[in-house]
């Protein structure tokens, strides 16, 4: 289990990430995740993985949904430092990054969670439906809710610079 946890770190980082909006809550998330897994192995029967992510969603809807952290997001919101010598293409990754992270954080948290879960993590409708212990039904359709919303969020944010 514990190589199989050591996998999990990154994938379970950007997935804390998406709630806490910076490096260092996200870090405390997944600590606090690693923590609980350590502490209470999942059942039989159930990947590790899923209970790892239901345990990170979990936590942050018991320990940090009421905090103003998520407000706080730092000045360089890289999940991982790459050196380049392109300095025109790092500027524009990191505005189009900061765009749809506002675009991301404009949406309610069960569609962001969806959202996570399916294109960041790459999860099925189906896997994503365990984890977050709703019907495939309720994933697709908050799926389409938030794409819609990040859609439009994003168009919002690209007209008036089009304009100038």
């Amino acid at each position: 289990m514990n190589n199989e946890l050591l996998k999990l770190i990154p994938i379970l980082r950007r997935y804390a990430y998406t709630f806490a909006g910076n490096l260092h809550d996200a870090d405390d998330l997944v600590q606090n995740t690693l923590e609980r897994v350590l502490k209470k192995p999942p059942p039989e029967g159930v990947e590790l993985a899923k209970w790892a992510f239901r345990i990170c969603r979990n936590l942050w809807i018991d320990e940090y949904r009421a905090a103003t952290t998520r407000q706080n997001a730092t000045e360089e919101p890289h999940l991982q430092a790459q050196a380049t010598t392109d300095g025109e293409r790092d500027v524009t990754h990191q505005i189009e990054f900061k765009q749809v992270y506002e675009a991301m954080q404009a949406l309610n948290d069960d569609q962001r969670t969806v959202m996570a879960l399916v294109t960041i993590e790459g999860m099925s409708y189906q896997e994503a439906a365990t984890v977050i212990d709703k019907p495939v039904g309720t994933v697709m359709s908050r799926l389409a809710r938030a794409r819609a919303a990040l859609t439009m969020h994003l168009q919002t944010m690209r007209t008036p610079m089009a304009s100038r």
